[in-house]
């Protein structure tokens, strides 16, 4: 054999595929969009009441496409995996296991979900996080035997980015409203200034 054969060929990230593994992956842990959107729904319904499931949805798809988003997914759930199996060194695996207050790397990888539509996700995170909303109450009943140390970070965590996007959102078709009424002010009072020249 030539080592050309024997040559590692270059890494190459398969971004499609990496969406793709995320998406299965919450899945088969039990997470649909919908559970997540409806944590974006009670998030946001209080700021805007028109607020539709539908676009929460859409808002929670639109996080789930980012790559930094899907790298905390599959890092948790991985994680959580593992100690199910209990694969994790000792120390590790009583801590992941038990969901020790103390241990706040799962709130850390989360961290890495919450901001990527600004700052206000951080108290949209705390938010959701501190009421055990909606999904996240089952992920942190304990009784199933599943471990969910990191998941149940991660869906509050991708629920407040959501919620940080359509804050955005709403504020900018605010500010296109605003200035569309003020180009329009600015056109009556321009005709109505022409009218009386005339």
């Amino acid at each position: 054999m030539s080592t050309e054969n024997n040559a590692k060929k270059p890494y190459s990230l398969n971004s499609e595929l990496v969406e793709s593994v995320t998406r299965d992956l919450l899945k088969k842990r039990g997470i649909e969009l919908e559970h997540i959107a409806e944590l974006v729904l009670f998030l946001q319904k209080k700021y805007y009441p028109e607020l539709t499931l539908d676009y929460c949805k859409y808002s929670v798809d639109q996080v789930l496409r980012k790559r930094e988003v899907q790298n905390a997914i599959l890092t948790g759930i991985q994680l959580d995996m593992m100690a199910e199996e209990g694969k994790l060194i000792p120390a590790l695996q009583e801590m992941v296991e038990n969901d020790e207050g103390l241990y706040g790397v799962d709130e850390i990888l989360a961290f890495s979900i919450v901001n990527v539509y600004g700052s206000i996700g951080f108290t949209n995170f705390g938010y959701v996080d501190k009421m055990k909303a909606g999904v996240l109450e089952r992920l942190n009943d304990k009784s199933d035997g599943q471990i969910h140390t990191f998941l149940d970070d991660i869906v509050g965590a991708i629920a407040a980015a959501a919620s940080s996007r359509i804050a955005h959102r709403k504020q900018a078709e605010r500010e296109e409203d605003m200035e569309h009424m003020r180009q329009l002010a600015e056109q009556q009072a321009a005709a109505a200034k022409a009218q009386l020249e005339s």
